[in-house]
Protein backbone atom coordinates (compact mmCIF):
# COMPACT_ATOMS: atom_id res chain seq x y z
CA UNK A 1 0.00 0.00 0.00
CA UNK A 2 1.52 3.48 -0.67
CA UNK A 3 3.19 5.48 2.22
CA UNK A 4 3.26 9.10 1.79
CA UNK A 5 5.49 11.79 3.89
CA UNK A 6 2.71 13.31 6.31
CA UNK A 7 3.86 16.26 8.01
CA UNK A 8 0.23 16.73 10.69
CA UNK A 9 -3.07 15.26 9.90
CA UNK A 10 -5.42 17.07 12.76
CA UNK A 11 -9.15 17.36 12.75
CA UNK A 12 -10.30 20.98 12.28
CA UNK A 13 -12.33 24.29 11.06
CA UNK A 14 -11.82 25.13 7.37
CA UNK A 15 -10.68 28.83 7.46
CA UNK A 16 -10.55 30.53 4.48
CA UNK A 17 -11.82 29.94 1.25
CA UNK A 18 -15.19 28.42 -0.28
CA UNK A 19 -15.94 25.84 2.31
CA UNK A 20 -14.85 28.24 4.90
CA UNK A 21 -16.28 27.51 8.55
CA UNK A 22 -16.94 23.39 7.59
CA UNK A 23 -15.84 20.77 9.45
CA UNK A 24 -12.60 18.85 7.94
CA UNK A 25 -9.63 16.48 8.06
CA UNK A 26 -6.98 17.76 6.99
CA UNK A 27 -3.62 15.75 5.94
CA UNK A 28 -0.82 17.92 5.30
CA UNK A 29 1.67 16.40 3.14
CA UNK A 30 5.74 17.33 3.24
CA UNK A 31 7.57 19.37 0.68
CA UNK A 32 7.81 21.82 -1.19
CA UNK A 33 9.81 23.51 -3.97
CA UNK A 34 8.69 27.22 -4.62
CA UNK A 35 9.13 28.28 -0.38
CA UNK A 36 6.98 31.33 -0.24
CA UNK A 37 8.69 33.98 2.11
CA UNK A 38 5.65 34.79 3.95
CA UNK A 39 4.32 30.72 4.08
CA UNK A 40 3.02 30.06 7.36
CA UNK A 41 3.75 26.58 7.57
CA UNK A 42 7.39 26.15 6.44
CA UNK A 43 8.18 23.12 8.36
CA UNK A 44 6.00 21.36 5.63
CA UNK A 45 8.88 22.31 3.08
CA UNK A 46 11.08 19.79 3.87
CA UNK A 47 10.54 15.85 2.79
CA UNK A 48 12.22 15.05 5.78
CA UNK A 49 10.13 16.64 8.24
CA UNK A 50 7.36 14.04 7.10
CA UNK A 51 6.66 10.59 8.57
CA UNK A 52 5.57 7.84 6.19
CA UNK A 53 2.23 6.89 6.63
CA UNK A 54 0.12 4.41 4.92
CA UNK A 55 -3.23 5.62 2.81
CA UNK A 56 -4.76 3.01 4.58
CA UNK A 57 -3.81 4.48 7.97
CA UNK A 58 -4.61 7.44 6.70
CA UNK A 59 -7.92 6.02 6.17
CA UNK A 60 -8.61 4.82 9.67
CA UNK A 61 -7.21 8.26 11.10
CA UNK A 62 -9.91 9.80 9.20
CA UNK A 63 -12.66 7.33 9.79
CA UNK A 64 -12.12 8.55 13.91
CA UNK A 65 -13.98 11.75 12.79
CA UNK A 66 -17.71 12.64 11.62
CA UNK A 67 -16.67 14.62 8.46
CA UNK A 68 -16.54 13.20 5.28
CA UNK A 69 -14.42 16.28 4.46
CA UNK A 70 -10.53 15.92 3.40
CA UNK A 71 -8.31 18.97 2.90
CA UNK A 72 -5.04 17.54 1.67
CA UNK A 73 -2.30 20.61 1.68
CA UNK A 74 1.01 20.50 1.69
CA UNK A 75 3.80 21.60 1.21
CA UNK A 76 2.86 20.77 -2.49
CA UNK A 77 0.40 17.84 -2.23
CA UNK A 78 1.16 16.80 -6.29
CA UNK A 79 4.88 16.63 -5.33
CA UNK A 80 3.29 13.10 -4.94
CA UNK A 81 0.97 10.59 -7.68
CA UNK A 82 -1.77 10.54 -5.68
CA UNK A 83 -4.26 8.33 -7.46
CA UNK A 84 -4.28 6.05 -5.37
CA UNK A 85 -4.77 7.76 -2.12
CA UNK A 86 -8.11 9.06 -4.16
CA UNK A 87 -9.44 5.85 -5.07
CA UNK A 88 -9.22 4.60 -1.24
CA UNK A 89 -10.68 7.83 0.01
CA UNK A 90 -13.59 8.18 -2.71
CA UNK A 91 -14.66 4.38 -2.05
CA UNK A 92 -15.10 5.36 1.28
CA UNK A 93 -17.44 8.03 -0.06
CA UNK A 94 -15.18 11.02 0.88
CA UNK A 95 -15.26 14.50 -0.15
CA UNK A 96 -11.46 15.50 -1.59
CA UNK A 97 -10.26 18.72 -1.42
CA UNK A 98 -6.94 19.51 -2.69
CA UNK A 99 -4.73 22.79 -2.00
CA UNK A 100 -2.33 23.62 -4.77
CA UNK A 101 -0.18 26.09 -6.28
CA UNK A 102 -0.50 24.26 -9.83
CA UNK A 103 3.66 23.85 -10.37
CA UNK A 104 3.30 20.08 -10.32
CA UNK A 105 1.17 17.55 -12.22
CA UNK A 106 -2.15 17.08 -11.37
CA UNK A 107 -2.92 13.46 -10.18
CA UNK A 108 -6.10 11.91 -8.79
CA UNK A 109 -9.60 12.52 -8.81
CA UNK A 110 -10.31 15.68 -7.23
CA UNK A 111 -13.92 16.92 -5.90
CA UNK A 112 -12.73 20.72 -5.22
CA UNK A 113 -9.31 22.10 -6.38
CA UNK A 114 -7.93 24.99 -4.19
CA UNK A 115 -5.88 26.66 -6.86
CA UNK A 116 -3.15 29.39 -5.52
CA UNK A 117 -0.65 30.48 -8.26
CA UNK A 118 2.48 31.92 -7.42
CA UNK A 119 3.35 34.94 -9.38
CA UNK A 120 6.90 34.29 -9.49
CA UNK A 121 6.37 30.70 -10.44
CA UNK A 122 4.77 28.78 -13.68
CA UNK A 123 1.53 27.25 -12.70
CA UNK A 124 0.26 24.50 -15.56
CA UNK A 125 -2.61 25.52 -17.45
CA UNK A 126 -4.06 22.38 -16.73
CA UNK A 127 -4.88 24.04 -13.28
CA UNK A 128 -6.64 26.95 -15.25
CA UNK A 129 -8.69 24.92 -16.46
CA UNK A 130 -9.39 22.61 -13.75
CA UNK A 131 -9.84 25.01 -10.40
CA UNK A 132 -12.73 25.01 -8.35
CA UNK A 133 -11.28 28.14 -6.78
CA UNK A 134 -8.60 30.31 -7.71
CA UNK A 135 -6.72 32.13 -4.33
CA UNK A 136 -4.82 34.84 -4.87
CA UNK A 137 -2.76 35.85 -1.74
CA UNK A 138 -2.23 39.72 -1.73
CA UNK A 139 1.22 41.22 0.13
CA UNK A 140 1.03 44.38 -1.55
CA UNK A 141 -0.83 46.10 -4.45
CA UNK A 142 1.39 44.44 -7.33
CA UNK A 143 -0.67 41.03 -6.33
CA UNK A 144 -3.74 43.06 -8.13
CA UNK A 145 -1.92 43.04 -11.40
CA UNK A 146 -1.34 39.24 -10.88
CA UNK A 147 -4.84 38.06 -9.79
CA UNK A 148 -6.53 39.94 -13.12
CA UNK A 149 -3.98 38.18 -14.75
CA UNK A 150 -4.62 34.91 -13.86
CA UNK A 151 -8.87 35.90 -13.99
CA UNK A 152 -7.76 36.15 -17.95
CA UNK A 153 -7.15 32.61 -17.98
CA UNK A 154 -8.90 30.54 -15.45
CA UNK A 155 -12.00 28.91 -16.56
CA UNK A 156 -16.01 30.03 -16.62
CA UNK A 157 -16.90 28.16 -12.55
CA UNK A 158 -13.89 28.98 -10.43
CA UNK A 159 -14.61 30.75 -7.35
CA UNK A 160 -12.15 33.91 -7.17
CA UNK A 161 -10.89 34.95 -3.96
CA UNK A 162 -8.22 37.26 -2.69
CA UNK A 163 -6.58 36.81 0.80
CA UNK A 164 -4.62 39.10 2.77
CA UNK A 165 -0.97 37.91 3.75
CA UNK A 166 -1.18 37.52 7.12
CA UNK A 167 1.57 39.56 8.74
CA UNK A 168 0.23 42.70 6.84
CA UNK A 169 -3.07 42.13 7.00
CA UNK A 170 -4.47 45.49 8.51
CA UNK A 171 -2.13 47.06 5.72
CA UNK A 172 -3.92 45.51 2.89
CA UNK A 173 -7.21 44.58 3.54
CA UNK A 174 -8.42 48.19 2.92
CA UNK A 175 -6.44 47.97 -0.34
CA UNK A 176 -8.28 44.36 -1.14
CA UNK A 177 -11.65 46.10 -0.25
CA UNK A 178 -11.64 48.77 -2.37
CA UNK A 179 -10.81 46.35 -5.07
CA UNK A 180 -13.72 43.97 -4.51
CA UNK A 181 -15.74 46.39 -4.66
CA UNK A 182 -14.46 47.72 -8.43
CA UNK A 183 -14.27 44.42 -9.30
CA UNK A 184 -16.94 42.65 -7.79
CA UNK A 185 -16.21 39.08 -9.20
CA UNK A 186 -13.86 38.58 -6.58
CA UNK A 187 -14.46 37.74 -3.24
CA UNK A 188 -12.43 38.28 -0.05
CA UNK A 189 -10.99 35.43 2.38
CA UNK A 190 -9.49 35.45 5.27
CA UNK A 191 -8.17 33.07 7.66
CA UNK A 192 -10.66 32.80 10.60
CA UNK A 193 -8.71 29.79 11.98
CA UNK A 194 -6.04 32.73 12.78
CA UNK A 195 -8.75 35.46 14.20
CA UNK A 196 -10.83 33.01 15.95
CA UNK A 197 -7.76 30.86 17.40
CA UNK A 198 -9.31 27.83 16.22
CA UNK A 199 -6.16 24.38 16.75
Amino acid sequence: MQVLPVVETFYSIQGEGFYCGKAAFFIRLAGCDIVCHWCDTPYSWNINNGKNISIKKLLNIAKEYKSKHIVVTGGEPFTYNLETFTKLFKENKYYLQVETNGTKLLTGNWDWIVFSPKKWTQPLDCYFKLANELKIIVADTSDFQWAQYCKTKINSFAKLYLQPEYSVKNKIIPEIINFIKNNPEWNISLQIHKILNIP
